[in-house]
């Protein structure tokens, strides 16, 4: 074959045909991991098997434009599928190794900049290293991560595509207490109100520079505010009148008139324009927002006036035991030098939020 495009589409048809192969033989099912599946692997493996494999059925599953699964059929016969294995470990794969199989060596490198189709053949012995080394990792990491994952809580990852998935699902088997702290799930109307409530982070940069800095990490922040801070429990009561109530009475998700001082520098609640643009203004706006939000921007200067909103019973946390026996694991594991057991613990902790 004379063009790159041509040897380039042999190579894939000959891995689709390989694995086809292996399904036969072992007359079952595979999962087929790639990292960072979603944003690069996953479009051109989609493009190649709908051009050049017709005879398979496809299902995607995506969300917000990211690949999550593609899974391949035989008329109603389930052959295999590719997932990212960057939506169960999430990170680099290089620190990955590093902390789950340092036995398995370190993850090469390729100057990109340098490499050229003219140039391909000449590397082609330190790219194939590459590529095996590659593979080698990531086979090593999904077995190290299956094997401590099922000792530990009797779950296969293979199970879950996510690692939020993967961390909700031991949350429901191990920590969850339905009878005590039941979690209300919102129906159509409740869900379109509360997450009129969601904007995102802060990222505004008012120093662009400065000398003599000092940064700050804080330590497990997003489980310490799941751990001590109430929650919004029970069934959540809609109130259509709230110009009476006292906003310190509140708790859950209020829409509200809201005025914030020219004086203040730095603005504290966000609000989306007709643009959907996410800003932090000054002067009259309205929005919908988290009571205990609503209470702090008022402390620091803004006038608050509810509208309407659902409110929520003010209960204990019901995420409590699982940030206590996780950060107690993790420090445990810590003390032994067990640093993928760290990782788990550490990475299953910020993922249930």
């Amino acid at each position: 074959m004379e063009s790159f495009a041509e040897r380039s589409t042999k190579v894939l048809y000959d891995l689709i045909l390989k694995i086809s192969t292996i399904v036969r033989q072992e007359q079952s099912g595979f999962t087929i991991y790639f990292h960072n599946f979603s944003r690069f692997d996953g479009i051109i493996l989609l493009k190649h098997l709908a051009c050049h494999h017709k005879n398979y059925k496809l299902k995607p599953l995506m969300r917000n434009h990211r690949l999550y699964e593609l899974a391949v059929y035989s008329n109603k016969k389930f052959l295999f599928r590719f997932r990212d294995s960057l939506n169960l470990l999430p990170g680099k794969l290089s620190s990955l190794a590093k902390n789950l199989c340092p036995s398995l060596g370190q993850k090469g490198s390729i100057p990109y900049d340098e490499i050229t189709q003219s140039n391909l053949v000449i590397q082609k012995r330190s790219l194939l290293d590459y590529m095996k080394q590659d593979i080698l990792l990531l086979g090593g990491l999904m077995q190290k991560a299956q094997d401590i994952y099922w000792k530990v809580y009797k779950v296969d990852i293979e199970s879950q595509i996510t690692q939020k998935s993967l961390a909700l699902s031991i949350f429901r088997m191990k920590y969850y207490d339905s009878s005590n702290w039941p979690i209300h799930i919102p129906n159509k109307n409740e869900d379109s109100f509360i997450r009129r409530a969601y904007y995102g982070g802060h990222t505004d940069t008012y120093k662009p520079y400065g000398t003599d800095l000092y940064y700050y990490d804080v330590n497990s922040l997003y489980p310490f505010v799941m751990k001590e801070y109430p929650m919004p429990g029970g069934k959540p009561v809609w109130h259509g009148h709230l110009e009476g109530m006292d906003l310190d009475s509140m708790f859950g998700f209020i829409e509200a008139y809201v005025v914030c001082p020219k004086t203040i520098k730095k603005a504290f609640l966000p609000y989306r324009d007709k643009n959907k643009t996410l800003i932090f203004p000054t002067g009259e706006f309205l929005g919908v927002y988290y009571s205990e939000e609503l209470k702090y921007a008022r402390d620091l200067g803004y006038t608050v006036l509810p509208i309407s909103g659902y409110l929520f019973d003010k209960m204990e946390s019901p995420f409590r035991h699982f940030v206590s026996s996780l950060y107690e694991s993790r420090q445990e594991a810590k003390k032994e030098g067990n640093e993928a057991m760290s990782y788990v613990y550490k990475i299953l902790m910020n993922s249930l939020y």
